[in-house]
């Protein structure tokens, strides 16, 4: 083991109530650019906005409401977190690389399943209103 002191980003978060503050307009910054430069974002947010006002008009319980609206946001939130692996991977290169690869495949992987996720909890809500 080493002793010596651990570096610190000079980009890494102060504490107290600068940093809550500094941290929400990063986050409505993060917000901004995936609505600006990433097309499966707006996409995903063109399917959540209309789910959510459905969802919240639909006669299901609160908290079934809250689970359809709950999967739209996982999915938004993994799309988030896919985009921030491929931005990170293509900062380091844009060299064809198969661990480049992987690292994309993966976060694609995690919005595939986080989608489907969704897909099944909006069904099994709304077969029984569909059946009746």
């Amino acid at each position: 083991m080493s002793d010596s002191p651990q570096q610190i980003s000079e980009f890494k978060s102060k504490s107290g109530f600068k940093r809550i503050f500094s941290a929400f307009f990063y986050s409505l910054d993060g917000l901004r650019t995936a609505w600006r430069y990433e097309h499966a974002f707006r996409q995903e947010v063109m399917i959540a906005v209309p789910g959510v006002l459905i969802a919240l008009l639909l006669p299901v319980s609160r908290f079934e409401k809250l689970a359809l609206i709950g999967v739209l946001v996982v999915v938004l939130v993994v799309e988030l977190l896919n985009s921030a692996i491929e931005a990170v991977v293509d900062r380091v290169s844009l060299d064809r690389h198969l661990l480049s690869k992987n690292a994309k495949d993966l976060g694609s992987a995690a919005v595939m399943l986080s989608f489907l996720f969704a897909l099944v909890t909006w069904g099994v809500i709304l077969y029984p209103l569909l059946a009746a």
